[in-house]
């Protein structure tokens, strides 16, 4: 287990937000083990949230999304898991370095979607449970106009609101797995570590490429130097 300094935070830019990227751990194995990066639930942060530690031989970051903890507020919504896998491009070219991903609950399929963007650099995502891993189902809603209650500070209610509705067909989930185990070299891109299956979730497990083990195994997997 990696040695547990004091979190550093730097601030990594994404459009108009200031994101928090926390180092929460120091690389600890002298053999050059790529980064970690820890992704929250909806309504979480990184901290203290991350302070339970992980087996993870390398340096640990966790990412607090748009909206979310330490990071900087957009005004008037606009919150989609899009614009979150967008947090993750910019703490990836920050990092400048390959890294597995922990995602939990909401992290867990921005996770998933940020395979599929960047497996250049992605080396496995590990998904969790966690609060938002179900979206909003596989079909829109109702359509409606809510305005959220007003306050001040993280998590935005707006994040919870748009976040907690966001829909995930099955099929969208199918193919952008697809397209993180055809960018990958590794054999197994994807690794489900949940008890919860929403239906997106469902659609991926069994797939090619896609492990299915606790979160320990799934970390082991990725965790050899040089993976």
């Amino acid at each position: 287990m990696n040695a547990q300094p004091a979190p550093l935070t730097a601030t990594v830019r994404h459009n108009r937000v200031d994101l928090a990227l926390h180092r929460l751990a120091e690389d600890s194995s002298g053999a050059s083990v790529h980064p970690l990066l820890r992704l929250h639930g909806l309504g979480e942060s990184t901290l203290p949230e991350a302070a339970e530690p992980v087996v993870w031989p390398g340096a640990v970051y966790g990412l607090d999304f748009t909206g979310h903890g330490a990071s900087t507020l957009p005004v008037g919504g606009g919150y989609t898991s899009e614009i979150l896998v967008g947090d993750v491009d910019a703490a990836l070219q920050h990092l400048d370095s390959p890294v597995t991903i922990l995602g939990r609950g909401l992290g867990a399929y921005i996770g998933m979607l940020a395979a599929a963007a960047r497996p250049d650099v992605v080396m496995g995502v590990v998904l969790a449970d966690g609060p938002g891993l179900a979206g909003g189902g596989v079909h829109p809603g109702s359509p409606a106009l809510v305005r959220p209650a007003e306050r001040t500070g993280t998590p935005v209610p707006y994040a919870l609101l748009e976040l907690a509705r966001d829909v995930r067909p099955a099929d969208y989930a199918r193919n952008f797995a697809g397209y993180a185990m055809e960018g990958s070299d590794l054999d197994l891109p994807l690794w489900v570590a949940t008890v919860v299956r929403p239906a997106w979730l469902e659609a991926i497990v069994g797939e090619p490429g896609v492990g299915e083990g606790s979160i320990e195994r799934g970390l082991a997997t990725y965790a050899s130097p040089g993976v």
